[in-house]
């Protein structure tokens, strides 16, 4: 991949990672209740999920996803779902004391995994941009660990700014009123994702 290539690749990257969406409601969610090094561990999910959706991607499912309809509607409203019901227990959830212990890894890996798996429009788009970037004449494998890395590197440097701005509004909201309405405000961005994506077409 030349560095001109690799540039424009970068930029794109950039401007994605940095558009409002699940992935940074997510990190901004966790951050601003259980902190950054919580925060970690939700984003390390999400950037789990976009090397499984590139490997998809390589296997040839996105383009299946990109002809299918029905495979398309169903990933969409799959994510859509499971993006409102994160909203809804958001919403419900109790006004959490800050100091108190941080959900388990596991549980907030899997919450970041989930968010972008389930994104269907995700695989699209990286079938539709990777061969805008990718360079027949070199090596593909090579190309695809760089737009991996690439690709993971910026989301994570991204989301960890949402998480740490997130989280310096920590001390700001110890008020249970106002981690009350912390919880309503994060809830309604996650249910309001879901019925946008579940209204959205391909494009």
């Amino acid at each position: 991949m030349a560095l001109s290539t690799w540039l424009a690749f970068l930029l794109a990257s950039a401007l994605i990672a940095v558009s409002p969406g699940p992935g940074a409601a997510t990190s901004m969610s966790v951050g601003l209740c259980h902190g950054y090094r919580a925060a970690l561990r939700a984003i390390c999910g999400l950037q789990s999920a976009l090397l499984i959706q590139l490997l998809v991607v390589l296997a040839g499912l996105g383009a299946l996803l990109s002809a299918s309809t029905t495979a398309f509607q169903f990933m969409k409203f799959l994510g859509a779902g499971y993006l409102v019901w994160l909203g809804i227990r958001k919403w419900r959830d109790a006004p959490q004391v800050i100091g108190e212990a941080a959900a388990g890894p596991r549980g907030l890996f899997v919450q970041g995994l989930l968010v972008n798996l389930t994104n269907p429009k995700a695989i699209v788009f990286m079938a539709a941009l990777m061969p805008q970037f990718v360079d027949p004449e070199r090596s593909r494998w090579l190309q695809f660990m760089i737009i991996g890395a690439t690709m993971c590197g910026v989301d994570t440097v991204v989301m960890s700014g949402y998480a740490l701005l997130a989280a310096r509004l920590r001390h700001w909201l110890r008020d249970p009123r106002a981690m009350k309405a912390q919880n309503r405000f994060f809830g309604g961005i996650f249910i309001g994702a879901g019925v946008l994506l579940a209204a959205s077409g391909r494009n």
